[in-house]
C-alpha cells in the first residue's frame, strides 16, 4: 500500500544503516577507496565498469551540460536528459510568446523539428590524473609566492600541451584538490551542436516553482531533452545542417523496476563547490553574505516578479534571470537557518580546538601547524568591512542590466542582440531605482561608488529622478543606440557606462585585499587541510567538489526532520493533485494530466499498486551542479534525476548531517511518462534501452 503508516515509516528510519559514506568521491580512486563498501552496501559493479580509461564505461554516458549542470546519454543517438531547470535558458532563448516553449512545452516529432540551442555545449570526461608529483617538482626550486605562481603556469602548460597537440578534439585543464595538497589532470571533450528535443510546460517542470522548491515532498517532474550532434566523423564541430545525432560510446539502460526502501543508489555527476573545510569564521562570514544576497535580491525579485505576471513578453524575457536569482535566494534562507539550527559555526569551533589540541601534542606537529588557523582567521577579519561593502554592491548596482551592457559593449564588443532580446527598459528602470536605494541605506558613505554622490549633489538624494535622466540620456536603452554608440565610439562618454566605471572603482580595495592576503590564506588553508587529513589518520576523505565529476553512494531513506514528523521516501501523481491550485501560477495542473490522472491511464510506468510515482529521496551527498545527475541502482541502471536538496539540510554544502540530507530526484518512470503519455513522444523511447 502506498499509504504507509508513519508508525511504519519511522521503523524503516530507525533500523536504515544510514551507509551514506558522506562524499563526492574522485573516480580513480573508486578501487582504492570505496568500492568495496559500494558493493557491501549492494553495489554489483567493479570500479572499471564506473570508470575506465581503456574501455566503455558508466562514466562516458554522463555530461557536464552547459558548464553547470549534469546530464547523461539515454540513447545510441545522443539523445540527453537532464533537468526541466537545466535546460531552462537553453528554453526560454527558443522561446517568444507565439512559440512559448516554456509554458506550452515542446516536443520534435523527428530530427528535423530539433531546435539548434546556440550556445549550449556538453562536455565528457576524457580520463583523470593524478599529477601532483608533476606539479611539486614544477614548483620546487621557488623562492617565494610569486615565483610559484610563475613556475606552477609553466608546469600545468608543459601537462596539458603535451595532451593537446595532435588532438583539437580534447582539453586539458589542471584542478587544485585539497586546498592544493593534490592536482589531476582532467582530459575532456566538447560538443557545440547541441539540439533541443523536448520537454514538458513549466506546470510540470517547473510544478512548485519557488514556493516548493529546495523542499520535500515533492511533485515536480523536472527533465528536459536535448541532443548531440556530431560531424560525418563523430567529432565534435559547430553546428551545421551537415552534421548527425552523435554516436553514443555508451548510453544508460534504464530501470523501470522503481525503488525501495535501503535500495542502493549511487550518482555520478558534476558538483559545483563545497566547503567541508570551512573554519568558524568562514562560515561566519558565509552568514553575512547570505543574509544581504537575501535581502537585496528579495527586493529585486519582487520587481522582476510583478512585471512577468503583468505581461506575457516580460515573463519569457525574464524567467530565466528570475529563476537562477530566486534559487540562490531561497538556498541562502535555508543556509543561515539550517547553520543556526544544526549549530554549525559552535560544531566548527569545536573541530577547531580538536585541532588545536592534536597539534600541540606534538612539537613537529606544533611548528607546523601552529599559525595556521590564524592565516585564515587574519585573512577573514581583514577582509570583513570591505566583503561586506563588496556583496552588498555586487548584489545591487551590478544587477543593473543597462550598467552591464554599457561595461560588456565596452569591453568585449560582443553581439547585443540577444541581451536586447531579453531586455525590458521599463523592468530595469524599477530594479535599478530599488537597488540604487539599497545600496545608498546599507554601505557607509565613504565607500559608495562615486556616481551615489552625484544623485546628492545634482539631484537632491532623489534616486527616482536620476534613475529617470539616467535612462532619459543612456544610448544603450536600445539596441540601436547600443550599436551607435559603439560605432561611433562614444560608449567611454556614455553615463551608464560611467556609473560601471565607477562600481568597478569601488570594489577595487576589496580586490588588492584579496590580492595582498591570497597567499597567507591559501598557505592557512593548505595547512589546515592537510591537518584534517592527517587526524584521520589514513582513512579515506574526499577533496570538496569543484565541478569535475564525481560519485556518491548512499540509499533510499525516508527521514523524520522534527518531533513527530516523518516524511516516506518516494510521492505520486496523487500529490500534484491534491496541490493543485488553478489560481496561482505555481500549482497550476495542465488538464491533459488531470484526464491522465481521472482515467489512472499510466501505462507501463504505474506502480505494482497501480499508482503513477513522482519523486524519490535518497542520502547521496550533491550540490548545486549536480543537477540532472543520474540516480542508478545497484546495476547502474537509470532509474530517476537528481534535482534538488531538501530544506532540513541547506547546510550540505559546509557539514553533511547524515540523519537529514537528502537528495530528491524525479522518478523515471514519471519522466517517460509524461514524454509518452503528456507529450505524445513516445517514438523517443524506441531509441532507449528499457528493461523492467
Amino acid at each position: 500500500m502506498r499509504k504507509i503508516s508513519a508508525i511504519l515509516v519511522a521503523a524503516l528510519v530507525a533500523i536504515s544503516p544510514l551507509k551514506a559514506d558522506e562524499g563526492m568521491w574522485l573516480l580513480p580512486l573508486l578501487e582504492k577507496m570505496n568500492i568495496k563498501t559500494m558493493q557491501e552496501m549492494g553495489c554489483k559493479l567493479s570500479a572499471e565498469d564506473i570508470y575506465s580509461v581503456n574501455h566503455s564505461s558508466l562514466k562516458d554516458a554522463v555530461v557536464h551540460f552547459g558548464g553547470g549542470c549534469t546530464a547523461e546519454v539515454i540513447s545510441p543517438n545522443g539523445l540527453l536528459v537532464t533537468n526541466h531547470h537545466c535546460g531552462y535558458g537553453a528554453i526560454q532563448q527558443l522561446s517568444s510568446v507565439e512559440h512559448n516553449y516554456l509554458e506550452d512545452g515542446y516536443w520534435a516529432m523527428n530530427l528535423e523539428e530539433e531546435l539548434p540551442a546556440k550556445g549550449l555545449t556538453v562536455t565528457f570526461l576524457e580520463s583523470f590524473t593524478d599529477v601532483t608529483k608533476a606539479i611539486e617538482k614544477g614548483v620546487k626550486k621557488a623562492k617565494n609566492a610569486q615565483e610559484r605562481d610563475s613556475l606552477y603556469q609553466v608546469t600545468v602548460k608543459k601537462l596539458t600541451d603535451k595532451v593537446e597537440k595532435g588532438n583539437k578534439y580534447v582539453t586539458a585543464r589542471v584542478y587544485s584538490m585539497y586546498s592544493g595538497n593534490a592536482y589531476y589532470l582532467v582530459v575532456s571533450k566538447t560538443f557545440k551542436d547541441i539540439r533541443f528535443v523536448g520537454a514538458p510546460p513549466s506546470s510540470i517542470g517547473k510544478f512548485g516553482a519557488d514556493t516548493d522548491n529546495w523542499v520535500w515532498p515533492r511533485h515536480t517532474c523536472d527533465f528536459s531533452m536535448f541532443r548531440i550532434y556530431a560531424d560525418k566523423d563523430n567529432n565534435p564541430a559547430e553546428y551545421s545542417e551537415d552534421n548527425v545525432p552523435y554516436q553514443a560510446k555508451r548510453h544508460l539502460t534504464i530501470s523501470l523496476k522503481g525503488v525501495e526502501p535501503n535500495d542502493f543508489t549511487m550518482i555520478i555527476g558534476y558538483p559545483g563547490r563545497t566547503n567541508r573545510y570551512m573554519t568558524q569564521s568562514e562560515v561566519e562570514e558565509q552568514i553575512m553574505k547570505n543574509e544581504i544576497a537575501i535581502h537585496a535580491r528579495g527586493v529585486r525579485q519582487d520587481v522582476l516578479m510583478e512585471d512577468m505576471l503583468a505581461d506575457p513578453k516580460i515573463k519569457i524575457q525574464y524567467a530565466s534571470k528570475y529563476s537562477g536569482s530566486s534559487n540562490g535566494w531561497k538556498k541562502y534562507i535555508g543556509m543561515n537557518e539550517t547553520f543556526e539550527k544544526l549549530n554549525v559555526p559552535e560544531r566548527r569551533a569545536q573541530q577547531e580546538a580538536e585541532f588545536t589540541e592534536w597539534y600541540k601534542e606534538s612539537k613537529k606537529r606544533t611548528a607546523r601547524y601552529e599559525n595556521t588557523l590564524a592565516k585564515i582567521d587574519g585573512v577573514v577579519e581583514d577582509r570583513a568591512d570591505l566583503l561586506y561593502d563588496y556583496t552588498y554592491i555586487a548584489e545591487t548596482v551590478s544587477r543593473i542590466e543597462l550598467v552591464s551592457v554599457a561595461l560588456s559593449a565596452a569591453r568585449s564588443g560582443r553581439s547585443l542582440e540577444q541581451f536586447y532580446k531579453n531586455y525590458s527598459l521599463s523592468t530595469d528602470i524599477k530594479v535599478a531605482k530599488a537597488m540604487i536605494k539599497i545600496l545608498k541605506e546599507k554601505v557607509a558613505a565613504d565607500a559608495l561608488p562615486s556616481f551615489v554622490k552625484e544623485i546628492d549633489e545634482k539631484f537632491g538624494g532623489d534616486v527616482d529622478a536620476y534613475v529617470d535622466n539616467l535612462y532619459a540620456t543612456s544610448k544603450f536603452t536600445t539596441l540601436e543606440g547600443a550599436q551607435a554608440a559603439i560605432k561611433d565610439g562614444s560608449v567611454e562618454e556614455d553615463p551608464a557606462y560611467k556609473i560601471g566605471e565607477s562600481i568597478s572603482a569601488s570594489i577595487l580595495p576589496y580586490v588588492n585585499c584579496l590580492s595582498e592576503n591570497r597567499e597567507r590564506f591559501n598557505e592557512g588553508k593548505k595547512e589546515y587541510t592537510k591537518a584534517l587529513l592527517e587526524m584521520k589518520d589514513g582513512a579515506a576523505i574526499y577533496p570538496d567538489a569543484n565541478s569535475t565529476m564525481r560519485l556518491t553512494y548512499g540509499q533510499v531513506l525516508p527521514y523524520s526532520p522534527k518531533d513527530a514528523v516523518v516524511y516516506n521516501y518516494y510521492t505520486t501523481l496523487e500529490g500534484v493533485m491534491e496541490k493543485e491550485d488553478p489560481n496561482n501560477w505555481e500549482f497550476v495542473v495542465p488538464e491533459k494530466l488531470k484526464e491522465l490522472y481521472a482515467a489512472k491511464d499510466y501505462g507501463q510506468y504505474a506502480m505494482p499498486n497501480g499508482e503513477m510515482p513522482a519523486c524519490f529521496i535518497t542520502n547521496g551527498d550533491i550540490t548545486g551542479g549536480n543537477s540532472g545527475s543520474p540516480v542508478l541502482n545497484d546495476k547502474g541502471e537509470l532509474i530517476g534525476l537528481a534535482f534538488d536538496g531538501n530544506w532540513e539540510a541547506m547546510s550540505g554544502d559546509i557539514i553533511f548531517e547524515p540523519s537529514l540530507q537528502r537528495c530528491i530526484n524525479v522518478d523515471i518512470r514519471y519522466v517517460l511518462f509524461i514524454v509518452d503519455k503528456f507529450g505524445g513522444a513516445g517514438y523517443l523511447l524506441d531509441e532507449m534501452t528499457i528493461v523492467r
